[in-house]
């Protein structure tokens, strides 16, 4: 090969390390450019009598500097990087609505419950009865205002989750053409597309950020991406897509569903978690915004049931019994859209019990032959007996009524408290309706020998039983021989509870009934204590309904009792404090996932450079890059002159 063909390709390689340097600076500041570098390579040399002589050089490759291990470390590290400042900045609302401390439930709470004791202390009164159904109201207020803000933060997560699957898609549909792009490119291993495969790798990034995914190799340097428990998104030349849908037990929701064919099959919730930003919203969703809507909704329906309880076993203003203060709280039931159409079965339930009331929800499934309500929180069962339902049954302070026929495999999910925030109120508009008064009262005679005294007595539930409602009076009769208590009613068993707490029951017809100092007497749902030495014959009375009790506030002291009491988790938790664990909740979940974000920030940022050192664009380099192509180039031009000016000389000798 003659002197001027070496400077030929001397020049040739020169050129195109110029225009790959030049190629990186011009790129230098474009997401996911990775740096390209040009490979040399000597031609294929002559052979020339004993020697071999050189003919030049060849460019071999232009390759993109990339290391696979440093990129899954930044796709996993941007991926939970994603998830965690995903997290935050959906908890975070929730956090900044429940640390307000005027627009928090609180003071509502604190007001609701001073109206209780300034009606109690003055029972009497128009103005103090008033003013309890107004805090009555402004409490209901203050829960359906908490509870709209956070179905507002349900509703913008459900915007988010729909913009998320369609940039999925976007991106999956973008790869998918890449790919195709790329096979049509690579017949040859060693000439490969860089910037095509960088703008690939660049969306499976921002792919990854939304969506946790697994990327394996194909045929033809095409990539397969997949999400969740395997679905495809990417096959090559071909893209799947994912679907929005409202979930099969809550309209409310949105789920994510896999589109195959003319079918969306819903994706669980759980599979989609594992990292990015559409797991984040996922996982707020069902860790902590559904959580808080249970817990703020289980004390609303724990104030509206325990307060119920109590106000019926009071006495109005007018002498009759108390009603509901508060409207009965209905669970929410969702119907699983797969249901037989030939299912009749309807589902309902009210609040009952408000201590044995959980936040957890429940899934009642029929199997052909029983119907068993299963708690989610730990998976325990309850079977709906006798079904049909003769009346209705009581699970978990929630009492059921269910009829019609289901069909075998229809579904329904149960939540007892998600809604009650939204749907407390006030049932009561007559002042004169609110019962602050007992139903009863005791009388010991002035004519009484002994020292004994009676106590003003209380009512349970029992008492509201009409086969224990007492209209009258019953008189307790002392029989100092037989050492015990005459009169009670015939029909009724007696519990007599000793000042040591040990109670003996004795039925119906038991006369007379022993005493010891200090025993409380319960039958028919009245419960009185009597202490000192009663003379012989000496008489107590117990009377029914209240005559003239429009001053009385018993009822009204118990009532407002409730603030302080453990009623709430089984006993253990009263109102403010299940609300306190509610808002301590949401806060250490804040708090964790922002140490949390902050962690993954610093995570992120160290892989993203790890990787940028070995495939971002450095102009120092790339300047020096220029200057050592300049200078080749330059010599090679040389090359090409001396050659030029050496054939001249020969032909000017052949003239």
């Amino acid at each position: 090969m003659s002197i001027l063909s070496v400077g030929k390709t001397g020049l040739m390689a020169a050129q195109i390390g110029l225009s790959t340097t030049g190629h990186n600076i011009a790129n230098a500041n474009v997401e996911g450019y990775s740096r390209q570098t040009v490979l040399q390579g000597n031609a294929q040399p002559e052979a020339t009598g004993g020697f071999f002589l050189g003919t030049g050089t060849t460019v071999t490759a232009i390759v993109r500097q990339y290391d696979d291990f440093l990129n899954k470390t930044l796709m996993n590290a941007q991926s939970t990087q994603a998830e965690q400042n995903g997290y935050y900045a959906q908890v975070s609302q929730i956090d900044n609505l429940l640390a307000d401390s005027t627009s928090g439930l609180t003071p509502a709470l604190q007001d609701f419950f001073k109206g209780v004791q300034d009606a109690a202390s003055n029972p009497a009164t128009d103005a103090s009865r008033s003013a309890l159904l107004s805090t009555a109201n402004t409490l209901a207020g203050r829960f359906h205002s908490m509870s709209e803000r956070l179905t507002e933060i349900g509703q913008g997560v459900n915007a988010e989750v729909e913009t998320s699957v369609s940039q999925i898609n976007s991106y999956a549909s973008k790869i998918a053409q890449l790919n195709n792009d790329i096979a049509g490119l690579s017949a040859d291993a060693s000439r490969l597309p860089n910037d095509l495969l960088d703008q690939r790798d660049q969306l499976i990034r921002e792919m990854n950020k939304l969506v946790k995914v697994n990327v394996e190799k194909g045929a033809s340097n095409t990539l397969t991406v997949s999400i969740g428990t395997g679905q495809p998104l990417v096959i090559g030349n071909r893209n799947y897509e994912l679907a929005t849908q409202t979930s099969l037990t809550d309209v409310g929701k949105l789920a994510i569903g896999y589109v195959a064919g003319d079918k969306v099959s819903t994706l669980p919730d759980s599979s989609l978690m594992g990292g990015g930003s559409l797991g984040a919203l996922l996982k707020f969703r069902s860790e902590s915004l559904d959580q808080a809507q249970a817990q703020l909704g289980q004390v609303a329906a724990g104030i509206a049931a325990a307060f119920n309880a109590q106000h019926q076993l009071g006495q109005d203003r007018n002498g009759d019994m108390g009603t509901k203060f508060f409207k009965d709280i209905e669970v929410g039931v969702g119907i699983d859209v797969r249901n037989s159409p030939l299912g009749t079965a309807k589902v309902t339930g009210i609040v009952k019990d408000a201590s044995a009331l959980t936040t957890s929800s429940y899934d009642l499934n029929y199997d052909g032959t029983n119907l068993y309500l299963k708690r989610q929180s730990d998976g325990q069962s309850t079977l709906i007996s006798p079904f049909p339902q003769t009346v209705p049954q009581v699970i978990d302070g929630v009492e059921y009524t269910i009829t019609g026929v289901p069909q075998t495999g229809d579904h329904f999910v149960i939540n007892p408290t998600a809604n009650a925030a939204s749907d407390i109120s006030v049932a009561l508009t007559d002042v004169g309706k609110i019962a602050l008064a007992a139903p009863i009262t005791t009388n010991a005679p002035l004519t009484n020998t002994g020292n004994g005294k009676i106590s003003a007595g209380s009512v349970d539930a029992a008492f509201l039983d009409p086969a224990n409602t007492l209209t009258g009076t019953v008189t307790l009769t002392y029989d100092q021989a037989a050492g015990g208590f005459t009169g009670f009613p015939a029909a009724q068993d007696v519990v007599v509870k000793g000042i040591n707490g040990n109670s003996t029951t004795y039925p119906a017809g038991t006369t007379p009934i022993p005493y010891t100092d200090g025993d409380t007497f319960t039958f028919g749902g009245i419960s009185v204590a009597v202490t000192g030495t009663p003379g012989n014959n000496d008489k107590f009375s117990v009377t029914a309904p209240n005559a003239g009790g429009t001053k009385d506030n018993r009822n009204g002291a118990l009532l407002a009792a409730l603030q302080t009491k453990n009623v709430l988790n089984n006993g253990k938790t009263t109102f403010q404090s299940g609300y306190a664990a509610m808002v301590n909740a949401v806060g250490n979940k804040a708090r964790e996932v922002q140490i949390g974000g902050l962690a993954a920030d610093a995570a992120a940022e160290q892989a993203n450079n790890a990787y940028q050192s070995v495939v971002g664009v450095n102009l120092d380099e790339e300047a020096a890059e220029l200057l050592r192509y300049q200078q080749a180039y330059q010599a090679a031009g040389k090359v090409m002159q001396i050659a030029s000016q050496l054939f001249d000389v020969l032909v000017s000798l052949g003239r």
